[in-house]
């Protein structure tokens, strides 16, 4: 998403968050999976800004290192004496402003502003001041829009300064805003903290704007929790529910069957194919694709895999960098980590984990094994109670098993092994060296049956 004008962007995330009740910095609390903050600079991003910077203050070393990948340069703000100082800070590290540039204002504590809303606001601003405001039936606590007789922007009032009539006003500043870069730098210095709380307002540039003839534009959120800021947990609940029912709402216009839109948990990407279902209590973490008549059954974690078409994946699932082929079930109550894939029609069952393993087209696991670090063929029956050894305390080993070979229940494996195509293990087998194919193999200790043996009884005492 582009501009005209040049546009650099600054980030307000100096405020300590005490209502959150922690020792987390505010901003980087999480909402869809990740810092609250980080929301913000990814929407300012599609902008393509010249320069994004975030202005820190409490917990500025946390902060700055967790953004340290982010793209963004930091102003450090201390004391805090309001929004309007807190720009102020970030004016050095905004220089040179080209006179026909803009500055977009966000904030770090209203993380889900979307892009498209912020295009908007770009584009009312022109060269003027651009404002988002909303409408609401309850203001109390937010800053007032005064409009004279033509609906002209007058000024913005905080409630602590408004009278009485000014406070029944129900339109208010949202405090995201654009402002003209050539006038930033004289209106910032103009600033006065002569008012209820001390602070130097950055809404004090719009009356600032109206004297000097500068056009205040205004614009309306796409959605009234774009610009939702947080300030307790609850707040932060709250709107993580809005932001899921929103991605839910979503799902279901693409035609995704949701058991229930208000029991999923989106952190990150989710793209669906046709006749896609979801039961409840699914999370979906990171870059998640679910291609055409994918089920997933309830309970599931899901994070950065990919599930091709057909595939089923049943209840209390775990799948972590996965990748799931044609109609393959995995569950209930299976792991895939790191590494692994299935082939079309393998099934993962009960209780079975996998770790950068390769199930091969047919390829059965159903119940209660290990299988890391192996290379397994098609058609292999893997039994119950398998091991894969694949670690000898301080390296990792490879497991090959070929195709149509049949792994008997109870059965180690100890890497670096492999097993011929068409070999059989029995029951019980702990194999160290390779087995031939289609050939039986069998390690067992000799059946003894001790007769007159009796079971230790207690002793009384």
């Amino acid at each position: 998403m582009s501009h005209t004008r040049p546009l650099q962007v600054v980030i307000l995330a100096a405020g300590q968050g005490t209502r959150m009740r922690s020792g987390l910095p505010k901003v980087l609390h999480p909402i869809a999976g990740q810092a609250m903050v980080k929301h913000v600079i990814a929407a300012a991003a599609t902008l393509q800004p010249q320069k994004t910077v975030a202005v820190v203050g409490h917990g500025a070393p946390v902060v700055e290192g967790a953004l340290a990948d982010a793209g963004v340069s930091f102003a450090l703000q201390s004391p805090q004496l309001g929004t309007g100082h807190a720009v102020q800070v970030a004016l050095p590290a905004l220089q040179p402003l080209p006179d026909n540039g803009q500055v977009l204002i966000l904030y770090g504590d209203v993380p889900l502003i979307q892009p498209a809303t912020l295009q908007a606001l770009l584009q009312a601003a022109g060269d003027g001041v651009g404002l988002i405001t909303q409408q609401l039936d309850n203001p109390k606590g937010y800053g007032r829009i005064v409009r004279d007789a033509a609906g002209k922007v007058v000024c913005n009032v905080e409630e602590k300064d408004a009278s009485g009539e000014q406070r029944k006003i129900t339109e208010v500043n949202t405090g995201i805003l654009c402002l003209p870069a050539q006038h930033l730098a004289s209106w910032l210095g103009a600033l006065s903290n002569q008012n209820a709380q001390g602070e130097y307002y950055l809404t004090d540039l719009l009356a600032m704007a109206v004297q000097q003839g500068v056009p205040v534009h205004t614009v309306s959120p796409g959605h009234d929790w774009e610009v939702a800021g947080v300030n307790s947990k609850a707040q932060l609940a709250a709107l993580e529910r809005a932001w899921q029912l929103h991605q839910a709402e979503g799902l279901l216009e693409a035609g995704v069957r949701l058991a229930d839109p208000a029991r999923i948990d989106i952190r990150g990407s989710l793209t669906c194919g046709r006749d896609v279902s979801i039961d409840v209590g699914c999370v979906f973490e990171g870059d998640v694709v679910l291609e055409e008549g994918v089920q997933i059954g309830p309970y599931c974690v899901i994070r950065n895999v990919t599930i091709c078409a057909g595939a089923r994946i049943d209840a209390f699932s775990h799948l972590d960098q996965a990748e799931v082929g044609p109609d393959a079930v995995v569950g209930p109550y299976a792991r895939l980590r790191p590494g692994s894939t299935l082939g079309a029609g393998a099934h993962v069952g009960n209780f079975v984990e996998l770790k950068n393993t390769q199930l091969g087209t047919g390829s059965k696991a159903n119940h209660l094994a290990y299988v890391g670090d192996a290379t397994v063929g098609e058609r292999v029956n893997i039994g119950a109670g398998t091991i894969t050894c694949n670690y000898d305390g301080a390296n990792k080993f490879r497991t090959i098993i070929e195709d149509d070979a049949f792994i008997g229940s109870d059965t180690q494996l100890v890497a670096p092994v492999t097993v011929g195509r068409g070999a059989t293990l029995g029951a019980g087998t702990t194999l160290t060296k390779d087995a031939p194919p289609d050939t039986l193999t069998v390690s067992r200790a000799k059946q003894l049956s001790l007769p007159g043996w009796q079971r230790p009884v207690k002793q009384k005492k």
